[in-house]
């Protein structure tokens, strides 16, 4: 782990940090204009001010700023993190309550009630974790998102600043905890399952869903998604 966090700072080392307001500069205007954050530099910059606690002092609030302005052209469907909490949490204990309703019927209906009301719960509790984890360590978050049709999960928007505020730990275990909990979530309805009596295929599939979403984490979260960012983030602890 030392080695890559020295890997991290040699590779941001060779951006004079002078040049970060500069870069910062034409990140604003390219947001301002709706255009993508990459080309200019930004999160590189990102990248090397993590390493700083005093570059995260004085420029931690404009580069959530210029975060926030970026997040609102490319996001498909925002909402204000109170009206998402009210929906998330409603939507979580709607499916609860399909899981216990299944405890009522018999046969097919049992099944379909119950995997409707555990999708539903498993959808909401992502980011529902990583809402509660981030809030525990000291973030904030500002919008409940969708970000694309092809990815219609709901997620939280961190607000950048207290993000970059918080220990490279708690930044990295907050992008764990909806990795964690989405895999925990398969295993932990079986009991339920078996005593709601529904039809023996449902505990077994349970059993597919969390191993399929284990493989998933392992081929392709770890390269593009949450532990992705709990990898990176580990990168900047204290060597």
């Amino acid at each position: 782990m030392h080695r890559l966090h020295q890997s991290t700072v040699l590779r941001c080392a060779s951006m004079d940090r002078s040049r970060v307001g500069a870069i910062l500069d034409d990140a604003e205007r390219a947001a301002s204009a709706g255009k993508p954050l990459g080309p200019t530099g930004f999160w590189k910059a990102v990248a090397l001010v993590k390493g700083d606690p005093a570059l995260i002092d004085e420029h931690a609030d404009r580069i959530a700023r210029i975060d926030r302005a970026a997040f609102k052209t490319w996001a498909l469907l925002v909402v204000p993190i109170w009206l998402g909490n009210v929906l998330a949490i409603g939507a979580t204990l709607v499916g609860l309550a399909l899981v216990g309703w299944s405890y009522y019927l018999g046969g097919i209906g049992a099944a379909i009630a119950f995997l409707f009301g555990f999708g539903i719960v498993l959808v909401t509790t992502h980011g529902l974790a990583h809402l509660t984890a981030g809030t525990f360590m000291g973030m904030r978050f500002t919008h409940w998102f969708v970000g694309a049709l092809l990815q219609p999960q709901p997620g939280v928007k961190l607000d950048y600043a207290t993000y970059l505020r918080a220990p490279a730990s708690s930044r990295a275990w907050m992008h764990a905890s909806g990795a964690i909990v989405t895999k925990v979530m398969p295993f932990a309805f079986i009991g339920a399952a078996i005593a709601a009596g529904v039809p023996a295929w449902v505990p077994w599939a349970l059993v597919v869903i969390g191993l399929g979403m284990i493989a998933i984490d392992i081929l392709w979260s770890t390269k593009s998604s949450d532990w992705k960012k709990f990898r990176r983030e580990m990168r900047f602890l204290p060597s």
